[in-house]
């Protein structure tokens, strides 16, 4: 049986014990329902293979070699992942259209005993709900945009305000990048994964409340935001947090610990700035990083490239703007500033 999905949130509340994507991995490594396991009924050169019958020779030996492997495949997992799984278990298997890999498994798995169900129109059906949610609908939330200089621990603090009864979005979080060129953290998520986690997140949100959204560019990282967010972002009121620079240098050397623990990787990124500035400065700042002069690094990076590209920036927006000074960014500091946030972003709406 075949269920259809009319909203992100009818996954949940159908209660399948697993979700089980039947695509091929590389499909499955670029975007995936929430919380599915990869069982594949064909491998990446499976489904190269197959489809190459399916062009050159005829499709219904393209038919028959692909229910052979598939056979082979669901062979595997059942003697495998799918072994202890119970009489009572209750299965959703997915492909990309809801056609032959899925139904093929489920059928499988239907003949078992388990009660299996299949999503109508599989990946591509849900990939649907996810466009609509972030591009056709209008930002479900009013939004209030959390501000400031480079080093000023936003991340940290919108971190803290969910604590305080605030809801916020973490864009940074999910799409795995800190917003700037010094931000890689390891792989970024696919386009359409982040799309997918950033409308189950959005999913989760009470519309009567304020969301607050950390400050960023039109794109995190690789990951471009949506225009239906964007445009939210920009017209928000804001609040920004305003501190020295020789407090946010200090904090930055803490925050980027795995960048400063690497120096060359650190003067390779620095590398990447050399379009935008003196070649002198550069090497200066490369040859800071390569003494483990780290605060002054980061302080002249602040002073020369960061600050001065923020200035610009907000001198361009026209949103409601309040501004919280902030001594330091010591543990005391931040819970404090958290308490100023979570006031302000009451007072915003």
């Amino acid at each position: 049986m075949a269920i259809t999905l009319t909203s992100l949130t009818d996954l949940a509340a159908h209660g399948f014990d697993d979700i089980i994507d039947a695509r091929a991995p590389a499909e499955y490594a670029e975007d995936h329902l929430p919380g599915a396991i990869s069982l594949p009924v064909l491998d990446d050169a499976e489904r190269a293979r197959v489809g190459t019958i399916y062009k050159q020779v005829t499709p219904f030996t393209a038919r028959k070699v692909g229910a052979a492997l598939v056979a082979q495949n669901v062979a595997q997992h059942l003697q495998g992942p799918l072994a202890d799984k119970p009489g009572g278990w209750r299965p959703l298997v997915y492909c990309w259209r809801g056609g032959q890999r899925s139904g093929s498994f489920a059928l499988i798995l239907g003949q078992v005993g388990w009660r299996v169900e299949t999503i109508a129109g599989g990946y591509k059906a849900w990939r649907a709900l996810v466009v609509k949610a972030l591009y056709d609908a209008p930002f479900p939330c009013p939004v209030v945009v959390l501000d400031g200089n480079t080093g000023s621990a936003k991340t940290e603090v919108l971190n803290m305000l969910p604590a305080r009864g605030v809801q916020v979005l973490d864009l940074e979080g999910l799409a795995n990048h800190r917003g700037s060129v010094f931000g890689h953290r390891g792989g970024q998520p696919s386009q359409k994964a982040f799309d997918c986690a950033l409308a189950m997140a959005i999913s989760r949100l009470d519309p009567t409340r304020p969301v607050v959204i950390e400050a960023e560019s039109a794109k995190v990282g690789e990951c471009r935001l949506p225009s239906g967010i964007w445009k939210a972002m920009t017209a928000a009121p804001r609040v920004a947090i305003a501190t020295g620079v020789a407090a946010r240098a200090a904090y930055l050397v803490q925050a980027y610990g795995d960048m400063v623990a690497d120096g060359a990787r650190l003067v390779r990124v620095i590398e990447r700035l050399r379009p935008l500035h003196a070649a002198e400065r550069i090497e200066t700042w490369q040859a800071m990083a390569g003494a483990g002069a780290f605060v002054d690094l980061a302080a002249g990076l602040m002073q020369h490239h960061y600050d001065p590209r923020y200035d610009k920036h907000r001198a361009r927006q026209e949103a409601r703007f309040v501004e919280i000074e902030a001594a330091g960014l010591g543990p005391d500091d931040l819970t404090r500033l958290a308490d100023q946030v979570a006031e302000a972003v009451r007072a915003a709406i």
